[in-house]
């Protein structure tokens, strides 16, 4: 990360790397992306749906590549930043990224899942300096909500 983006706040960055939040998407199901305790923030797990032309559905390691999956990583962690700016107001809320969880639905013999889920932890550090390196977990999955390539949800630390 450069000095310059390093003095930006978050959601200066995001324009500074040409990136835009969608809007965040909504709940499934009886749910509600975030839940606030203390001061934790815990966001539902969210996939590629937000701001892309089609939503994409199929397994890593037959439909998609390692490659492709990263970008939906990413693009899941565009859509995670976007539920946290709605439940907060603003991005520069975020005190710290406590935890990411990714659940990659993939084949039985596809071993890199912690490429894919760098899609998100990449992005999360680039926008939000050292408050975006955070503890992760990742998972191959039998199958996903929807058929989606991937999910992620995500534990935040927020400032009062």
């Amino acid at each position: 990360m450069t000095d310059a983006i390093a003095d930006l706040d978050a959601e200066q960055r995001l324009i500074e790397l040409g990136l835009r939040l969608p809007k965040a998407s909504n709940p499934q199901a009886n749910y509600t992306n975030c839940v606030r305790t203390g001061n934790l923030l815990y966001v539902s797990g969210k996939g590629p749906m937000a701001g892309l032309d089609a939503v994409p559905k199929g397994k890593l390691g037959r439909e998609y590549s390692v490659d492709e999956g990263y970008e939906f990583a990413k693009v899941t962690g565009l859509d995670i930043l976007a539920a946290v700016k709605l439940e907060l107001g603003s991005l520069d809320k975020i005190a710290r990224v406590v935890k990411i969880q990714g659940f990659v639905n993939a084949t039985e013999d596809f071993e890199q899942h912690p490429k894919v889920l760098d899609g998100c932890s990449d992005l999360f550090a680039t926008v939000l300096g050292e408050k975006g390196v955070h503890a992760r977990s990742v998972f191959g999955a039998v199958s996903l909500r929807g058929n989606l390539p991937i999910i992620i949800d995500s534990i935040f630390e927020i400032t009062p």
